[in-house]
């Protein structure tokens, strides 16, 4: 009973991220999902990436957690619009929050979606938004064993940006086998190592994301 109660959640969920998506593409707007678990460095990603591609780009953010408003502040501080949600308690987005978010958007002038969802490695990979692409964010303190511990969401991204490579020294962290681990569970997946802090490795990141932004009927 479980399973198919789950089932039916997720094809329910799945039907209104396609009518998101149809809404993105009418716009001509990419939509990025970033996951991870807390910690990890997605709003600071986000915010290196607006202050690099705002004079490029029209670009919006949707912030997901559970509670607080700490993140959305933050992103406002770059000049782009930003809408906050709280989940109350559940450990990911779904697409019916997003569709509520974009009605309050800017839709129609915008270039590419950021959805920051909440900081969680399990739940936010089985639940479709609408996105072009999803992209994982893990960082050299997690720990390498992340992808074999949580492979649906290495599975169901992208995109992958091991961040914090600054700290590599100051950690067991070994880069070579997270990436092979990562790549032995979708051999698609594209790695991006970088710092938010050196900006060492950013400028592939970046021209990742000016391509998204350019074909936003790509399938994530």
């Amino acid at each position: 009973m479980e399973i198919k109660v789950l089932r039916n959640i997720l094809e329910a969920n799945d039907a209104l991220a396609a009518d998101n998506r149809r809404l993105l593409v009418r716009h001509g707007v990419a939509a990025l999902n970033l996951m991870s678990s807390p910690g990890a460095g997605k709003t600071t990603l986000l915010e290196r990436t607006l202050d690099a591609l705002k004079a490029e780009l029209a670009m919006a953010v949707i912030e997901g957690d559970i509670a607080t408003r700490y993140d959305a502040d933050r992103i406002g501080r770059h000049g782009v619009p930003v809408l906050q949600i709280n989940t109350g308690g559940a450990c990911h987005l779904d697409a019916n929050m997003v569709r509520r978010a974009l009605d309050e958007l800017p839709v129609a002038g915008l270039d590419l979606l950021f959805i920051e969802n909440v900081g969680n490695l399990v739940c936010p990979a089985e639940f479709a938004l609408g996105e072009d692409a999803k992209v994982t964010v893990l960082s050299v303190t997690e720990g390498d064993d992340k992808p074999e511990k949580y492979p649906a969401m290495f599975q169901a991204s992208s995109a992958l940006v091991i961040n914090k490579i600054d700290l590599l020294p100051y950690t067991d962290f070994d880069l070579a086998a997270a990436m092979r681990r990562s790549l032995e569970l979708n051999p698609r997946l594209t790695i991006f190592p970088l710092s938010c802090t050196t900006m060492e490795g950013f400028a592939a990141w970046l021209d990742w994301v000016r391509a998204c932004a350019k074909r936003p009927a790509m399938t994530g």
